[in-house]
């Protein structure tokens, strides 16, 4: 008998001892993803929670402002939230938050809190765990408004739109189509005669894609931290322009030339079989590599603007082997095997030609760039930026500041070059555009300084 009551004696300690122990175990552990900081009329909520087999007793999402609590999602009402099972462990709750979500939702500080259970000790205990993430809310809607006037928009051409966002620290730009173009302080326009100094007025070079429709939807849009968006619209008139075709007849001897010459420049491509064959992933795929490289350049271009005077160098004396935006048909042995567009200008004058800056500004890049050969690329400030491909011979260093018509480097046939030539392009954030307009003294004028000295009161 005495034995046996040491042995229920023994198992209910044990017994309590796991009771107890089983209560000191971690709950589920939770990161609230998003917010991280705001909240606006609509914002996206984020919640993951991680627990051996993704067992939950329960979990509740509540948010708190002025001493009221508002449930969000949980485990027994889940229809106001979409949980996901992510693997063997992990959850990921997500829904919108707002004044839907929540009626007396009001600008000011608020807490969101996460509770969460797990069943331990056979289902007999729950571990459990919070986490609470304080945030702001923001209800009002930022204000944008279009300063400049008469936006006349060229396919494949450039603009600048002017306008006023509040509060002055919200993302700002301008967007055409599926394409976002940032605002820039205006007071990073140093022109004669131009002195904007209210931060509220920003500045954002914009481009109408060769390949958009002349009415891809367009307007200057503010975004604040909490997601609340305003946007406005601005007047406009778009003009097509016709591109010209050409066919381009490759041979063996210049497939020979090009194709050995940029697969040892690059490891972004390894193709295989015939030269035409790896010429055609050069011309596809590495092209489309490339451009995507160029365009990575904008995030790196700087907040004023560093070129000087008014039109870009215009390149005289020189012989255009090919304009921007021409269509090319590749032809082999009578037969069409690709087609590309050709986003620049080819100017050709003699051999090893001195080949000059555009304008002032910044080296983002001078080194051997797939089909483009041996290429420079000059930051010009707010997203503005211009490429100079096929050099012989580079004369700058990145980083180096570069004066309007200063020598970068010689012409010649490096990449895709069929002979000895500039090809020259401008770029508006990483999209590359006609630069017969900032060849033009009467655009620059009209585009740019006009808007400038109306928006500065000059």
């Amino acid at each position: 008998m005495r034995y046996l009551l040491r042995l229920v004696l023994v198992a209910a300690l044990i017994t309590g001892g796991l009771f107890i122990y089983a209560g000191r175990l971690p709950g589920p552990a939770i990161e609230i993803a998003r917010p991280t900081k705001y909240v606006g009329q609509a914002s996206p909520l984020e919640v993951a929670l991680t627990a051996p087999g993704a067992q939950l007793a329960d979990f509740q999402i509540t948010f708190e402002q002025n001493g009221k609590q508002t449930p969000l999602v949980s485990l027994a009402q889940p229809a106001s939230g979409e949980i996901k099972q992510e693997g063997t462990d992990r959850l990921r709750i997500t829904r919108t938050i707002g004044r839907e979500a929540i009626p007396d939702l009001r600008s000011g500080p608020a807490r969101i809190l996460v509770t969460a259970e797990r069943p331990v000790l056979f289902g007999v205990r729950k571990a459990q765990s919070t986490a609470s993430l304080d945030v702001q809310v923001r209800l009002e809607r930022p204000v944008i408004s279009v300063l400049s006037t008469k936006h006349y928009i060229n396919l494949g051409g450039s603009e600048m739109v002017v306008y006023r966002a509040t509060p002055a620290d919200v993302e700002s730009g301008v967007q055409v189509g599926d394409l976002k173009y940032p605002g820039y302080p205006a007071s990073g326009a140093r022109f004669e005669g131009v002195n904007i100094a209210d931060p509220a007025v920003k500045i954002a070079f914009i481009a109408l894609r060769y390949d958009q429709d002349v009415n891809t939807p367009m307007y200057a849009y503010a975004k604040d931290e909490a997601g609340n968006m305003g946007r406005a619209d601005f007047d406009r008139l778009t003009f097509r322009k016709p591109f010209k075709k050409e066919s381009i007849a490759l041979t063996d001897k210049l497939l020979d030339r090009v194709v050995p010459a940029i697969l040892d420049t690059t490891t972004e491509v390894n193709p295989q079989g015939t030269n035409l064959e790896k010429f055609l992933v050069i011309n596809g795929e590495l092209r489309r590599k490339n451009a995507e490289k160029i365009a990575s350049f904008a995030s790196q271009s700087a907040p004023e603007i560093l070129w000087r005077g008014t039109v870009f160098h215009p390149f005289g004396n020189t012989a255009v082997e090919s304009a921007f935006a021409d269509f090319r048909t590749y032809v082999y042995n009578g037969k069409e095997v690709d087609r590309q567009t050709h986003l620049g200008f080819d100017l050709a004058r003699v051999v090893n030609s001195p080949i000059l800056a555009g304008n002032r500004g910044k080296v983002l890049y001078a080194s051997p760039l797939g089909i483009y050969g041996n290429c420079v690329i000059i930051d010009h400030g707010m997203g503005v930026q211009s490429l100079y491909a096929h050099l012989s011979s580079i004369a700058v260093q990145v980083g180096q500041t570069v004066e309007k018509e200063q020598e970068l480097g010689k012409s010649g046939m490096t990449g895709l070059a069929g002979g000895d030539h500039l090809h020259f392009t401008l770029l508006v954030n990483g999209q590359m555009v006609n630069p017969v307009e900032w060849w033009d003294a009467h655009w620059i004028q009209d585009r740019i300084l006009r808007k400038l000295r109306e928006a500065s009161g000059s």
